[in-house]
């Protein structure tokens, strides 16, 4: 048996075809007539938006127009300026051939997205490589690989699998994916989940081990590939997989149900959204809310900022949409980490810890935050909205946003706005340092949601995007189970919610820990809401005080891990 990282849940049976797309040799070469190459890299531009919009055209009628947005940002990077005049003018100044110009600017570009902190703008990066690919090939004249032609019963291998490449497959014919890169939240993930194929990814060298033809069967819950396995073991897993899409079934029976534990504990189930088109998704899965709206998404594939007006009608069309159910909407979390051309930031030498996020906004604070604020305040006359301050590390950041919140309320009373006068206003908590003053945050703030992804990453001292270490980045670590605890604790004593917006928040393992240590609030994947509250349902928190217990006295991660495992799978 091998392991890698679940990223679309479901049991795959079936047999493999490895895909490999040709490997392209990009050479320098020279060009005389610039301007006929600028003309051929254009031809080459227009294809490639034409083959995108095609795809993401047949995406949206098969899946939906949320999963088509990921192709649809292939679309902006594609129409954008700024990229597309880099690529001219490195054709017209240095006198080279388009593929090579290609390949120079857009790796430039995947390389600033790839060294971000958040997994999502990560994801940029394998946009781009994606999109220069597919330029490269129109101008070479390669084919690709005609993904959407496999045989039934086909499981795919492969080393990473773009998001285009993704998206052109037929779930009648593909019953598993499995690739050696890639993770949860790459773009390729999400739209499995959306295709609802099962699928592994990140298995490490499971290229080597395997051939065309080879019988597969993958868990894409928990992340396990068998290649070529006995008869029993295999009629096993076809039997789990007709289990998996009773119960997948049977989740619907949840839309429209309290998410109350069996000893009478009510919390929220809230959702995880990047655009305003999200919250489709959010009301399809009952979803009781928002719980982090991603706002750096409304300022990216532009090539200028968003206007006030812009944000304004952005917040104020999920507020409505949400008709009184809690809108946390997260102040822009962007920085040396988190580029953004138009923005003139400078590179930072050490991202992670670098000019990001509220330290960034405090800065520019007339032409960058101001007008997100006064946006979110106006916006909050139509709905239940809340503003959540990321990466504070110190009370001094937080009171300096809420005496500008304050100051902009006074300009709003002067002008006769309309807004909601007492809009709540707290921190995502994902710091160490905010971990260890969460009681000193507890008795001003109104509100915590904890960001375990980076809170993970800080605790651990650990790049999550680094696989040598990546061993060490688990939310299970006795360090990290420890501050989320104490940051819960610090809440509840004093009296505010305190939610979570990470990926632990969804983690089956983790859930019961979570509602023993008094989470008021689990904000996830829209798609994950249905198995959370089915769970959710079938626990009391009281029971659960002595399973917390006795996890909590775990010394190493992978004690904490299977004995939640066991707990859970019991």
């Amino acid at each position: 048996m091998y392991k890698g990282t679940n990223a679309s849940a479901g049991i795959g049976i079936g047999k493999v075809v490895v895909v490999e797309e040709k490997e392209l040799v990009i050479k320098r070469e020279t060009v005389t007539d610039s301007a006929a190459e600028i003309q051929r890299f254009k031809g080459a531009l227009e294809i490639s938006m034409k083959q995108t919009e095609e795809l993401a055209a047949d995406l949206a009628t098969r899946v939906g127009e949320k999963e088509a947005e990921i192709l649809n940002g292939h679309i902006m990077l594609l129409s954008d300026p700024m990229l597309t005049g880099e690529i001219e003018n490195m054709i017209q100044n240095d006198h080279v051939n388009s593929e090579y110009a290609i390949e120079s600017v857009c790796t430039m570009y995947a390389d600033m997205f790839a060294s971000m902190g958040d997994e999502l703008m990560q994801q940029r990066a394998t946009d781009m490589r994606d999109i220069k690919t597919r330029m490269q090939k129109v101008l070479l004249g390669v084919e690709s690989v005609d993904i959407a032609s496999l045989p039934e019963g086909t499981v795919i291998l492969a080393k990473d699998l773009t998001p285009s490449m993704t998206a052109g497959i037929n779930p009648a014919k593909v019953t598993g994916i499995v690739t050696e890169l890639g993770g949860r939240t790459s773009h390729s993930a999400i739209l499995a989940r959306a295709l609802e194929i099962p699928a592994v990814v990140a298995l490490t060298g499971i290229l080597d081990q395997v051939k065309n033809g080879d019988t597969i069967v993958l868990d894409g819950s928990d992340g396990s590939v068998l290649v070529n396995p006995e008869e029993a073991v295999l009629a096993g897993y076809q039997e789990k997989r007709e289990v998996f899409l009773k119960e997948k079934k049977e989740l619907e029976k949840y839309i429209g149900m309290p998410s109350v534990t069996k000893d009478g504990v009510h919390v929220e189930l809230v959702a995880n959204i990047g655009k305003p088109e999200d919250v489709d998704k959010v009301l399809q899965y009952d979803g009781e809310g928002v719980g982090l709206f991603r706002t750096e998404f409304l300022f990216m594939d532009r090539n200028a900022m968003p206007t006030e007006e812009e944000q304004f009608e952005a917040y104020r069309k999920v507020a409505v949409a949400l008709d009184g159910k809690p809108v946390i909407i997260r102040t822009l979390d962007i920085g040396g980490d988190k580029e953004i051309p138009y923005m003139g930031l400078e590179k930072d030498e050490n991202p992670f810890l670098g000019y990001r996020a509220v330290r960034f906004c405090l800065d520019r604070k007339d032409d960058v935050y101001r007008p997100q604020l006064r946006a979110l305040l106006r916006a909050s006359a139509f709905g239940n909205i809340k503003i959540m301050i990321p990466l504070v590390t110190c009370i001094d950041e937080y009171r300096a946003v809420k005496a500008l919140v304050e100051e902009i309320k006074e300009e709003l009373d002067e002008k006769g706005i309309a807004y909601n006068k007492d809009i709540p206003l707290g921190i995502m908590v994902e710091t160490a340092a905010a971990s260890l003053i969460a009681d000193i945050f507890a008795k001003e703030v109104d509100f915590f949601s904890i960001g375990t992804n980076d809170l993970t990453q800080y605790t651990m001292s650990v790049d999550r995007g680094n696989d040598k270490i990546s061993y060490l980045y688990s939310t299970f670590n006795p360090a990290v189970l420890r501050s989320i605890k104490r940051i819960i604790t610090c809440a509840r004593e004093a009296g505010i919610m305190v939610g979570m917006c990470g990926e632990a928040a969804s983690d089956p393992m983790m859930i019961p820990l979570l509602l023993a240590f008094g989470l008021n609030e689990f904000s996830m994947s829209p798609s994950a809401i249905l198995r959370a509250r089915k769970m959710i349902t079938g626990y009391s928190t009281q029971e659960l005080q002595a399973v917390a217990d006795q996890a909590m006295s775990f010394a190493t991660t992978a004690e904490v891990e299977n004995y939640m495992r066991e707990f859970v799978n019991a």
